[in-house]
């Protein structure tokens, strides 16, 4: 099979695009959160767990912590016992500690808005600082990459790569700066609600025209178990 060009390959991802718009128009961030600040510490809570998992804890979480000046101060073991629900809670809570207390130290209780700061604070990453620049503050700084970004780009044959980071970058090229945020929240609707792993509902996908991997048996790749329907599910009666 002769190899895709780059120009293919975009218009494809252009295509992509507009399907996943049409099909998925009122897609979100599928985290709870008021603030850039909430959204930043449901994020660090999110790593190797559920978003549902994450929205059960942070209603309490964030009545009792709303801002970094709160959060910093928490007393030992409250922050804690409210987050002790989700895998790997103890680093969790060090983390939500130390980046409030940077947030107050060093940028008056505000979040920064660049990747570069943002990476300073403790517990965050490249993909949480571009999901948070991007949800918080419509910044297109780039595409963040889940479970479902990957096994869902490398069935649409757009990527192959097998690291987040190295995705995100093929997929920068691919496709516009003024999709990267929504996009991103439009693919994992779809490989919640359409493209999942172990059953790809490719009989109702409006990307059959362009995955070369449509009605295979064996997709391969398994994501983190995500039950959470998302918001963007309700009203869509192509989905019945």
């Amino acid at each position: 099979m002769p190899r895709e060009s780059l120009r293919n390959k975009q218009q494809r991802a252009q295509t992509v695009c507009q399907a996943l718009e049409q099909a998925y128009p009122h897609s979100k961030c599928a985290l709870l959160y008021e603030t850039p600040f909430q959204l930043l510490v449901a994020t660090v809570l999110s790593a190797q767990t559920t978003d549902l998992a994450v929205n059960r804890i942070t209603p309490g979480l964030f009545t009792a912590f709303p801002t970094p000046h709160a959060m910093a101060q928490a007393p030992e073991g409250e922050l804690e016992q409210l987050i002790n629900s989700i895998g790997l809670w103890r680093n969790k809570a060090k983390f939500l500690r130390g980046l409030s207390a940077m947030l107050v130290q060093d940028y008056d209780g505000k979040l920064p808005q660049t990747v570069v700061e943002l990476k300073r604070l403790p517990g965050v990453a490249k993909k949480t600082a571009t999901a948070v620049l991007g949800s918080a503050f419509g910044l297109a700084v780039g595409i963040t990459v889940d479970t479902h970004m990957l096994r869902i780009h490398r069935l649409l044959n757009l990527s192959q790569a097998t690291t987040a980071d190295k995705m995100s970058t093929e997929l920068e090229r691919l496709i516009d700066p003024s999709y990267w945020t929504s996009y991103t929240h439009r693919i994992i609707d779809h490989g919640r609600l359409v493209c999942v792993a172990r059953k790809p509902r490719c009989g109702v996908c409006p990307l059959t025209a362009v995955c070369p991997s449509a009605y295979q048996a064996d997709h391969g790749y398994q994501p983190i178990n995500d039950t959470q329907e998302p918001a963007s599910a309700k009203g869509l009666s192509w989905l019945a």
